[in-house]
């Protein structure tokens, strides 16, 4: 397994590409669209890395992977899968995501509120296959009602992998916010038990990082880190302590810039609605609704 990881600067993201080097293989993890909210423009420097990537390694896309609806950017999975292929797919409580948000959006005529607009839909402790190697799904709700984190253990290295979505933070930052609808402390305490059950020599590949100017950014971790460091959940932490700090904080937090059109555009895996009769696409923003 060789895993190489992509920076998005202007939000923070980190795509992976996982290679099973035995077959030449790769999966892509949490695509990142460019978009410019203030003059609505849309480019694809970062997808375009991504795909240089996999077509200078001569590597065959088998999957396009997101642990969530992100609501801080805008996914790239339909224009890289028009580009290398792969199957696109997410946690089947995508479904919970869409009931909720395609009402709001009044977007059924091009959003499946069935989540038939992905390829696959991964059920709690579903297996399944990138070339020779096996990939654990594990259902980490919390953060959003879709959240699911994905775990592999390879016979040729050490140390297995998760890649959290955004469950778990570097050590220093925490834990995912929980006050987005269908947000809760509770399932997200949980879910993060479940992940303090793997081995503590896991390695922990995160979404996100926000490091300080001059400092680089922190793409992974370990599971026993988290578990004695982690300032929001460490391995003795209660509930009831959890979800005093975690409500706290959420309190104090601004709602993310692009979540509005980046849930509508990711619950169509980044594709844009089809331009209305003038040529034009559009992006709908309902009002008064967070």
């Amino acid at each position: 397994m060789h895993i190489e990881h992509f920076f998005d600067k202007q939000t923070s993201t980190f795509t992976y590409v996982v290679v099973d080097s035995i077959s030449n293989y790769c999966a892509v993890i949490d695509s990142v669209m460019d978009y410019d909210q203030d003059a609505a423009k849309v480019s694809t420097t970062n997808a375009d890395q991504v795909i240089a990537y996999i077509q200078d390694n001569a590597l065959s896309n088998q999957w396009i992977l997101e642990t969530h609806i992100h609501a801080d950017h805008i996914s790239a999975a339909h224009y890289i899968q028009n580009k290398v292929g792969g199957k696109t797919a997410i946690g089947s409580g995508i479904k919970k995501v869409l009931s909720m948000w395609v009402p709001i959006f009044e977007t059924g005529n091009d959003t499946p509120i069935d989540g038939s607009q992905f390829d696959h839909l991964f059920e709690d402790g579903e297996l399944f296959q990138l070339g020779s190697m096996n990939i654990q799904v594990i259902h980490t709700p919390g953060h959003t009602p879709a959240c699911a984190s994905y775990y592999i253990e390879d016979n040729n290295q050490a140390e297995p992998v998760v890649f959290v979505g955004d469950t778990l933070f570097s050590p220093t930052l925490g834990t995912a916010r929980v006050d987005f609808p269908g947000g809760s402390a509770e399932q997200l305490f949980n879910s993060i038990q479940k992940l303090y059950q793997l081995p503590d020599i896991t390695q922990v590949l995160l979404c996100h990082d926000y490091p300080k100017k001059g400092d680089n950014p922190c793409h992974q971790t370990t599971i026993g880190q988290q578990k004695s460091k982690n300032k929001m959940i460490k391995a003795q932490t209660t509930l009831h302590e959890y979800t005093e700090k975690r409500v706290n904080r959420d309190q104090q937090l601004a709602v993310p810039k692009l979540i509005l059109p980046s849930i509508q555009c990711n619950m169509r895996l980044g594709d844009f609605a089809e331009p209305s009769d003038n040529g034009i696409a559009y992006i709908k923003i309902p009002l008064n609704q967070l």
